[in-house]
């Protein structure tokens, strides 16, 4: 199978394209293209650039052209590519319309020219807004309250009306808060764990009850390939990771684990339209196509802590980006 990726060299992408060619995904052989713009938080180091069945791409997913001439051939798509960072997409929400909106139906549309057998369009639980109690499920209507959540949103859109309209067989899935190694320090466990392991204050939005579920990128990665094998086209799929907290309780583990003091929590202002609590109902997938989180959230967060405290080296460089943006997560 010969699967491209965008946003290969990000985060999460970056964990699915070295889990897939390490075999953890599937046991058909894959040869995989990676498309990734290498913005800041695109890194090739992330990726084992050696490997012959890997081919990287630097390019854009606004460009057509470059699209065009790459995609023949191929049988699958997952589409990762996104400006994520709900921080900037306050100051910047036009490159997030750009990347995030016009981006995927760029990929879209070149997906039905090259006749494209299989797409998956990964997008976030921010879509749905906030929610009191309960969770939501794939029926729960979309209602975005930041830029980023409502630039995803409308990659949603397209990724539906691609499907009714021209028979795209593309999926969507829609995952909450991700962790894991190689995430760029903006986001709140990396920034916290390089902070503290640094010496450095770290800050808690507002009252610090805003709660979120947590996914291992690892486990998020298995149920986006399970959608790509063995999802319905036209479907969205929910993956969660099954552990909620408060940024409060997230914070104090993660001082627990990194052996810091607590007089380093500095609550600050809370961020603009910060929404209260995310959560999903993951049946769905889990019934449908055996989805179950294999990360538990404790292990997990350990290892995670361990990984940023030996790879200074691949972080450290990368504080001096986040410097010019200091609001963080």
């Amino acid at each position: 199978m010969r699967i491209l990726v965008t946003g290969g060299a990000g985060f999460i992408g970056s964990a699915y394209v070295r889990l897939l060619l390490d075999g953890a995904l599937s046991a058909e052989p894959a040869a995989v293209t990676v498309v990734d713009k290498l913005t800041y938080a695109g890194n090739t180091a992330n990726l084992p650039i050696g490997d012959p069945r890997l081919t990287f791409v630097k390019g854009d997913v606004c460009d057509v052209a470059l699209l065009r001439d790459l995609l023949p051939g191929h049988d699958a798509v997952v589409h990762f590519a996104a400006e994520s960072h709900v921080d900037r997409s306050l100051v910047s929400a036009g490159e997030f319309a750009v990347s995030n909106v016009l981006g995927t139906q760029s990929v879209l549309d070149c997906c039905v020219l090259a006749g494209i057998d299989r797409v998956v369009h990964v997008s976030t639980d921010e879509v749905y807004g906030s929610i009191e109690k309960g969770s939501w499920t794939e029926e729960s209507p979309i209602e975005p309250r930041s830029p980023y959540a409502t630039s995803k949103a409308g990659g949603d859109l397209f990724a539906r009306a691609y499907h009714l309209t021209h028979g795209l067989p593309v999926m969507t899935t829609r995952c909450s808060n991700n962790y894991g190694p190689y995430q760029f320090p903006e986001k709140v466990i990396p920034l916290f764990i390089t902070n503290l392991l640094a010496g450095e204050p770290v800050p808690l939005f507002g009252d610090g009850m805003h709660s979120r579920d947590w996914v291992h990128v690892d486990d998020h990665c298995r149920a986006v390939h399970a959608v790509l094998e063995r999802g319905t086209p036209g479907e969205v799929y929910n993956i969660g990771g099954g552990t909620e907290l408060t940024n409060r309780e997230l914070t104090e583990r993660l001082v627990e684990l990194c052996g810091a003091d607590r007089t380093l929590i500095r609550h600050v202002t809370d961020r603009k339209g910060h929404d209260r609590r995310y959560s999903l109902d993951d049946t769905k997938i889990r019934e449908r196509l055996g989805y179950r989180p294999r990360v538990d959230f404790g292990t997990g967060l350990a290892e995670v802590v361990r990984w940023y405290r030996d790879n200074e080296n691949w972080w450290g460089p990368r504080r001096a980006e986040l410097r010019r943006f200091p609001r963080g997560w």
